[in-house]
């Protein structure tokens, strides 16, 4: 048997193990407060009503551990691979779901995500994504009083911004490269979710904000589930990249806090 570490991410011990029979596995170790078996939940929700939707199989799933299917992965997403991923995310994306928030509370690296259940987007949204996040990024010292306060401003200018979508949708959450594998062009698997049902946007500006998806993806992506390109880009990327900007700043603070201050800025100034 071979260990080798692995990326990881924020939460957990990361480790490929290969063993006597040939079969390679990664273990996700970490402590029983990082409740790992609710990110198992969420692959297994994916895999099983994601239409498809490509995830590794799990053999084990503690709130301390995790096995599961080791999934071949070359680090790029080539064209190719971009198309592949959005005909997944894209049927992932097209069913419709009764109610936004989710079954459970999930995480989003090692922050809690709340996910009450609710009628309406813009309220979920506005409370417990922008604003909740809003409030741990104060506490831990990443955005400060006055940048929460303009974040404020901005939270009760929502419905006018961004309004309600088709219908909810099962959210990857977590949607960039690092979570995203492919190899020879095609995608083998997407690990490490932080799912709910929200809008599908939500998914598509976070695979924008570090790179992970361009044009190819979004053309592909358009072909099989059209939506206001133009607006989204223009308004709502930007609107609901706060979100992660504001977890990188709980988490990290520095030039985040700057991004999540300009676009505030953009919309209230």
């Amino acid at each position: 048997m071979r260990l080798t570490p692995l990326a990881g991410g924020c939460l957990a011990e990361v480790l490929r193990v290969d063993l006597a029979d040939g079969r390679a596995v990664v273990v996700k170790a970490g402590r029983e407060s990082d409740r790992l078996d609710i990110e198992g939940r969420s692959l297994q929700a994916l895999g099983e009503k994601g239409g498809g939707l490509p995830v590794p199989r799990l053999d084990l799933v503690d709130p301390d551990l995790l096995v599961m299917e080791h999934l071949p992965n070359d680090g790029g997403l080539d064209a190719t691979a971009q198309r592949d991923a959005a005909r997944y995310i894209a049927t992932l994306h097209a069913a419709p779901r009764d109610f936004y928030g989710y079954d459970e509370d999930t995480r989003i690296g090692p922050l809690h995500q709340p996910n009450p259940p609710a009628d309406k987007w813009v309220p979920f949204y506005r409370d417990h994504r922008l604003l909740f996040m809003g409030r741990v990024a104060m506490e831990r010292g990443g955005l400060s009083a006055a940048g929460y306060a303009a974040l404020e401003t901005l939270a009760g200018r929502l419905e006018s911004l961004i309004g309600e979508p088709e219908h909810p949708s099962l959210l990857h959450g977590d949607l960039w490269t690092g979570n995203v594998l492919a190899s020879g062009g095609r995608i083998t698997g997407f690990i490490d979710p932080a799912t709910y049902h929200g809008d599908a946007e939500m998914d598509l500006a976070f695979s924008t904000l570090f790179g992970t998806f361009g044009e190819d993806f979004f053309d592909a992506y358009r072909e099989i589930r059209p939506f206001d390109y133009a607006g989204f880009l223009d308004t709502r990327r930007d609107l609901f990249n706060l979100y992660p900007l504001l977890v990188h700043t709980a988490l990290f603070g520095g030039g985040y806090a700057n991004s999540v201050s300009r676009i505030v800025q953009r919309f209230t100034g």
